[in-house]
């Protein structure tokens, strides 16, 4: 089992559709429907062969996947997972399948330098909370992480947060996750790096069906084929889950309105694959998800929807090399009710009703040439991308007390356009010695913005926001060196930026009883960092890695306690604070003990403080909210195909502050998972996963009121595989 670190791998009522780990590698992302220009040129492997004219694939469409241990993300270029110069975690198809988990947040929270705003699973949790960080980077219910699904993003156009459950699973071939400044390659979504999933190649006819049921009334049907005929392929999955829930409300505050928090949801994916000639292939792809859930009371749910489309075209010449473009668009419903609860929680209310509606366009044209020598080898890389988002919040208000002056409804929205620019230089000095230089040069508009507000006695007044626009140069530097053939040394600077998404502008929020208002006027978080780590495998089946970082965020986009309430009586606004340091370590053993046996031993401390706060110098050397110091894993895995596959996994995260002013504490927690399958008979298997073994209980929100995270589940199933 070689699994995450800077360069190995790791080793009922169902809803209906609407249209309405190795460690090397980063690869780019953008929103849902974009049109992006660009240009890319091959790439060097860690021993240069003669220079020649043949183009190295890239692989962020409906194409063959790239060669085993080679990873795309970090360079946007095919490279040995050894040979990239910055830090790599892949999570491969063999770990993914004996996961205990049972969603992708939860797979993805398995590795310590990766984590989700909030420490609770999506099955409970509405993807608001749901935003990713890496390697602690100001977590915000906005991901200042870029995830993408086969080059195209992931990330909800109109607030940045990840719709965990439509992410795919089964059609799944592997994960790259590269936690450091990623907007030299990807732009704006990628402050604090990339997380790709990769679908499987469609090789030939093969059929897969998971089936199981669980604890709290949980059942899920998951099922995918996929085909070859002559040049075309397809494949098509699905994935259907319904939960009764748990209660999310601590057992010591819970009232006559807390229930469970029941969920389900549907999801659709389909691909198909042209090689229309030897050297022209075409890739489509469609994507449908539908998810409800219910929050703990009959008055707080949320609903999420979304479509996308997808088309790919690569064309490879002999010459000038390979052209690739991607065309993606998708268009996303978000409704949340919230709730006005008794201080008692023996009865509430319907407070609001917020319906967010958006859509995103967009695409990309990445060209890639040959390898060409000067002092050594060359692949360079260069290209544009365009991109359109537009949403709006239509809120309707419930006020305790209506009065003619009292808001009754609240719309606000706008849209924002961005451009980008970028040139990448690999350059192979020696078999041992590689540099990567990267220059991208963004530009963006928020544009359309308005708000209008209607009163109780019907007087309306509407505000039109002045157009904006922010222009933001982000380089990359890196390095990789092989002293020793079982030594890598590597190192990287950059700078990167978020800019604030139409949720943070425009959309206000509620979590338990504390409502935090928007905020037109935010600016672009700027980025500066580095990295630097040695991974070493000079004992046999071992390999140990070591990665120190620093990063500086500058006038990151927080949640502020305000000194008094806002008319509407919002607690907290979302404000640029000032600047913060986040620096920490990151560590890692993977151990193959013998043919059966693997282990793994990460972990990832990071320190993260306030260091400037205008206006709320109160904040200055307070820990960033929901920030942990500690997090780490350690799994165990045996697997005889003859006999059974079982894995065990530890799960250990430090303590936390809930909000800006370290007030809210949350202490540590640790828990253990297992899985545990054996094959009946061709390609059945029985299999029984846990998640939260020993039952523990921790606090996973204190947002006027405390919540905890899911307690035992355990599900038992049956799954059957058929893959060439």
């Amino acid at each position: 089992m070689a699994r995450r670190s800077s360069t190995s791998s790791r080793s009922l009522r169902m809803p209906e559709f609407s249209f309405k780990r190795s460690n090397a590698g980063t690869g780019r992302l953008a929103p849902a429907i974009g049109l992006s220009l660009m240009l890319v040129t091959g790439g060097a492997a860690a021993d240069p062969p003669e220079p020649s004219t043949k183009t190295p694939e890239a692989s962020n469409s409906d194409v063959p996947a790239p060669a085993q241990g080679t990873v795309v993300t970090a360079t946007r270029l095919p490279r040995p997972v050894r040979d990239v110069p910055a830090t790599v975690t892949v999570i491969p198809r063999a770990e993914i399948d004996r996961s205990p988990t049972l969603t992708q947040d939860g797979l993805l929270r398995t590795l310590p330098a990766a984590a989700t705003f909030r420490r609770t699973s999506s099955l409970v949790s509405d993807p608001t909370a749901q935003g990713l960080n890496l390697r602690g980077l100001a977590p915000s219910g906005v991901s200042r992480s870029l995830v993408l699904v086969d080059g195209i993003p992931a990330n909800d156009p109109f607030g940045g947060w990840v719709y965990w459950r439509a992410l795919p699973r089964l059609g799944l071939d592997r994960i790259e996750v590269v936690p450091s400044g990623g907007s030299a390659l990807y732009g704006s979504a990628a402050l604090g790096g990339v997380v790709q999933l990769f679908s499987r190649p469609i090789t030939g006819p093969s059929i897969e069906a998971d089936a199981a049921y669980g604890l709290f009334g949980t059942g899920q049907l998951a099922a995918r084929a996929a085909d070859r005929w002559g040049r075309v392929g397809a494949a098509i999955e699905t994935d259907l889950l319904t939960t009764g829930g748990h209660p999310v409300v601590a057992p010591g505050q819970r009232g006559a309105i807390d229930q469970r928090a029941p969920s389900n949801h549907a999801t659709l994916n389909g691909r198909v694959e042209v090689e229309a000639s030897p050297s022209l292939q075409l890739g489509a792809r469609v994507g449908l998800f539908r998810e409800n859930q219910n929050g703990g009371t009959t008055f707080t749910t949320a609903r999420a929807e979304s479509a996308l489309l997808g088309a790919s075209a690569r064309l490879t010449t002999e010459t000038t090399g390979t052209f690739e473009l991607q065309l993606f668009g998708r268009r996303q419903g978000f409704e949340q009710r919230r709730a006005r609860v008794a201080p008692d929680r023996s009865s509430e209310a319907l407070a609001a009703i917020q319906d967010v509606p958006a859509d995103e366009q967009g695409g990309s044209l990445v060209w890639t040439g040959p390898t060409w020598t000067l002092g050594g080898m060359h692949v360079l890389a260069a290209g544009a991308d365009l991109r359109r988002v537009a949403g709006t919040s239509d809120e309707r208000l419930f006020p305790p007390t209506a009065n003619p002056t009292s808001t009754a409804l609240r719309r606000t929205g706008g849209a924002q356009r961005f451009s980008g620019l970028f040139l990448q230089d690999l350059y192979s000095v020696t078999p041992a010695l590689e540099l990567v230089a990267a220059l991208r040069w963004d530009t963006w508009r928020n544009v359309e913005g308005t708000r209008r507000v209607e009163q109780v006695d019907g007087t309306v007044a509407t505000t039109a926001f002045e157009d904006r626009s922010e222009q933001q140069l982000s380089p990359r530097l890196g390095v990789r060196l092989h002293p020793l053939e079982w030594l890598t040394l590597r190192a990287s600077g950059y700078r990167a930026f978020r800019a604030p998404t139409l949720n943070e502008l425009y959309r206000p929020f509620q979590v338990g009883t504390v409502l935090t208002a928007a905020n037109e006027a935010l600016r672009a978080e700027r980025l500066v960092g580095g990295e630097a780590g040695v991974e070493t495998s000079a004992l046999p089946g071992v390999t140990l890695r070591l990665t120190g970082f620093w990063n500086e965020l500058e006038e990151p986009i927080t949640n502020v306690t305000l000194e008094a309430p806002l008319p509407d009586g919002s607690q907290r606004q979302r404000q640029n604070l000032g600047r913060a340091r986040v620096r920490g370590l990151e560590t890692g053993v993977d151990w193959r003990v013998s043919r059966r046996w693997t282990a793994l031993l990460a972990y990832t401390f990071v320190d993260s403080e306030v260091r400037e706060a205008p206006g709320a110098l109160e904040l200055v050397g307070k820990q960033l909210a929901q920030d942990p110091s500690h997090r780490g894993t350690a799994v165990v895995t045996f697997q005889d195909p003859a006999l059974l596959t079982a894995t065990v996994q530890l799960r250990v995260t430090g303590p936390q502050f809930e909000d800006d002013l370290n007030e809210r504490g949350m202490g540590g927690y640790a828990v253990v998972d297992a899985f545990v399958s054996r094959r009946l008979v061709g390609g059945l298997e029985l299999f029984a996963a846990a998640e939260n073994l020993f039952n523990r209980r921790y606090l996973v929100g204190r947002a006027g009121i405390d919540t905890i995270g899911q307690p035992l589940m355990v599900r038992v199933g049956l799954r059957w595989r058929t893959a060439p």
